[in-house]
């Protein structure tokens, strides 16, 4: 199936008629003025919230390209290879689909999407750089493609490299009917969408598309709903919000979870012991990595914190025995041990003395769904955060203090907070946040207190008790260790 010259011509002039005609598609407010001012600007950058149809229309305008330019060429990237294949590139078998013309006269694959009598050179292109690539290699991906009719498309471009966009607009060099297309979430300003609603805003035709309820010319596919309850759960300035709803590019002073402020203030509340006696004891670990570290074990009841005591130059067994110590004298109902390294040899050894020890691995995905969080690591800091500025009390120490607002968070390619590391802190001058991390990992998983019996209903038998029964883990089978196990997510029944 073939269209007219005449239909073509159309097409081209006008991208919204294409869209309506051909892909049978109905454009958003917001949809319709990008289309409408693509052909007229050869950069356009599309600062986006969550979920408006930002993807959608990438997928539009590549379609239009390869359907009404002779011999075009469409080099596509994303933030990483999965990115694009599980969205811009699923996204153009989807429209393709809907329209015979396309289906006829194209074929999609896996990497890339061509004319049937000319694949050689008429194409769209799924292109990505290896995770090990330098600023050159990354520079490479979209480089190197010339053409009357070229079409360069980033997608996710608040996360992506200088260099790869830096290298698209070398498409634009020799003119005709050439064009830089990028689209993103807010996430980093010091990225190459940053830069051209930033320093280069001259340069672009910039589309910013929000999410707020409140807002008139608000994306109608993102849900009042939902972004109430984002605005509700953590106030219109935290950069949660910023990103996914309004979509706007935090400022760099919201770059900490934790501010001066707030720590201070659970520095200054009072507790009475009946506010915190009946809940569960928990004690976290931080094992020293390297050699100017500190072994730090913190012991932790409800909103109550005490003092941390910090190790130096011991081995992994000689800390197994004093945390061991520790939670015999704080008749601890749960130890939490970072298990990154080292520190998975303390674990095992308190697991295989008996004690409820579990080991927090902080590399691994996350257990809770909200917020998306990278990492473990970016997930039990998240969880501190709030309990420091709701209601924790913390003690007085001046270098605990210090490390509960060192790190700096941001955002990864995929919209997931991703907190900085030991290793970038210590590279900014900062010490490791060893004290902070043994806080952190109170907050690994829920915990029953030792003094809670379980309901005779739900206690088929009763044997020896196990804190951590009702939070879904159980003891495992002897014969395999005796670690915990679970088969469910405990967050779906214990309120987060």
């Amino acid at each position: 199936m073939n269209a007219s010259v005449s239909t073509l011509r159309l097409w081209r002039a006008e991208p919204n008629v294409f869209v309506r005609k051909c892909l049978k598609a109905e454009p958003d407010a917001w949809q319709d003025e990008v289309l409408s001012a693509f052909n007229s600007n050869p950069r356009v950058a599309l600062c986006a919230s969550k979920g408006p149809g930002k993807t959608t229309v990438l997928a539009w305008l590549i379609w239009l390209f390869l359907m009404t330019r002779p011999f075009p060429k469409v080099p596509c990237v994303s933030i990483t290879g999965e990115n694009l294949r599980d969205n811009l590139w699923a996204e153009l078998k989807k429209w393709q689909k809907e329209s015979p013309v396309l289906t006829s006269q194209f074929t999609w694959t896996a990497s890339r999407v061509f004319a049937n009598d000319s694949p050689e050179e008429w194409w769209a292109s799924a292109r990505q750089w290896s995770k090990s690539a330098d600023a050159t290699q990354q520079s490479n991906t979209l480089a190197g493609t010339h053409g009357e009719h070229v079409l360069a498309v980033a997608d996710e471009a608040g996360g992506m490299p200088r260099a790869v966009v830096a290298a698209a607009d070398a498409v634009l060099a020799n003119g005709g009917d050439t064009h830089l297309l990028l689209a993103g979430n807010t996430t980093d300003i010091d990225s190459a969408l940053g830069d051209a609603v930033t320093r280069e805003r001259n340069l672009w035709r910039i589309f910013e598309v929000n999410g707020d309820p409140d807002s008139p010319t608000r994306a109608p596919r993102v849900t009042i709903e939902w972004a109430r309850e984002q605005i509700e759960k953590y106030g219109r300035d935290h950069p949660i919000v910023l990103v996914n709803v309004f979509g706007k590019f935090p400022p760099r002073s919201s770059s900490k979870l934790l501010g001066p402020g707030d720590v201070d203030d659970a520095v200054r509340r009072t507790i009475k012991p009946s506010e915190f006696m009946s809940e569960p004891k928990v004690i976290g670990v931080d094992v020293a990595r390297f050699g100017d570290d500190e072994n730090v074990i913190l012991r932790r009841q409800g909103r109550a914190v005490w003092p941390p005591r910090v190790l130096s130059g011991i081995d992994t067994m000689t800390l197994a025995g004093q945390v061991a110590l520790e939670a015999d004298d704080f008749k601890a109902d749960a130890i939490f041990v970072d298990a990154c390294g080292v520190g998975a040899g303390v674990a095992d050894r308190l697991i295989q003395l008996g004690y409820p020890c579990f080991a927090v691995d902080s590399a691994q995905r996350p257990l809770r769904p909200d917020p998306r969080c990278f990492n473990r690591r970016a997930e039990v800091w998240w969880q501190m955060a709030q309990w420091v500025k709701k209601e924790g009390c913390l003690p007085n120490d001046p270098k605990l203090r210090a490390e509960l607002i060192g790190p700096e968070m941001g955002f990864n390619g995929k919209n997931e907070l991703k907190l900085e590391t030991k290793e970038e802190m210590k590279r900014r001058g900062l010490s490791s946040p060893n004290r902070a991390d043994a806080l952190s990992y109170t907050f690994a998983m829920p915990v029953v207190p030792r003094g809670e019996r379980l309901s005779s209903q739900a206690a088929r038998v009763v044997s020896e008790y196990d804190p951590l029964e009702r939070a879904g883990l159980v003891r495992d089978r002897p014969e395999t260790g005796g670690g915990y196990v679970s088969e469910y997510d405990p967050w779906g029944r214990v309120s987060a």
